[in-house]
């Protein structure tokens, strides 16, 4: 059974898109990333490259919960 979902755009067009995990916890993977950079003011487009490595030096901030999905540490 696949998780649930939101999305949230600010006034300025600004996306973040979410997925819940089973226990609630709020996960993401590079693709929400690459649409959040994509829907900035200023776009940011991004290779997968640079999000790993984005999302590898913000640990241990962010943590990894399955294969290509994050989550804020708790």
């Amino acid at each position: 059974m696949r998780a649930s979902h939101d999305r949230f755009v600010s006034e300025n067009g600004t996306e973040v898109d979410v997925d819940f995990a089973a226990d609630g916890s709020e996960v993401f993977d590079l693709w929400r990333l690459r649409c959040h950079g994509l829907s900035l003011p200023e776009s940011l487009e991004v290779t997968d490259q640079d999000l790993q490595s984005a999302v590898r030096s913000m640990q241990p901030l962010l943590t990894g919960v399955r294969p290509g999905w994050f989550s804020v540490a708790t």
